[in-house]
């Protein structure tokens, strides 16, 4: 099965930039509700993710610092304390699935290593599910 069936692509994802502050991180990740975004490089290539634990952690070693004060803080000052892997779009969905049990999105890319899309765990599971319950 092609893993592009259950692509979500890059122009209806949220992610950020390798350039962006660690204040916009949080106000983009909490205007979309979302615990965990893409990092991509100037290039268009999929740096990692960085998740809402991983800004906890920051925050709390900089003593949480005023917010305006994180408009001078690069994202990638953040450590990232788990390296979601992408797949490539070419994968076979064992890859995927194996990938999708420990990540809430895994990130594809091309086989230039440029950010596509994303596959997300609640897209895989539904589409299992209707095809099991039948």
């Amino acid at each position: 099965m092609n893993i592009a069936f259950f692509l979500k692509p890059k122009s209806e994802t949220i992610y950020i930039s390798t350039e962006s502050s660690v204040r916009q991180t949080l106000e983009k990740m909490e205007h979309h509700s979302y615990t965990a975004v893409p990092i991509i490089d100037e290039g268009g290539k999929y740096v990692g993710t960085i998740t809402e634990g991983d800004l906890l952690w920051y925050l709390k070693q900089k003593d949480f610092p005023d917010l305006f004060m994180l408009e001078d803080a690069s994202i990638m000052a953040v450590v990232r304390r788990v390296q979601n892997k992408s797949v490539p779009v070419h994968a076979e969905i064992e890859e995927l699935l194996e990938l999708a049990t420990n990540q809430n999105f895994v990130p594809v890319v091309d086989d230039q290593g440029t950010y596509i899309g994303i596959v997300t765990r609640k897209t895989i599971l539904q589409f299992f599910y209707e095809k099991f319950k039948k």
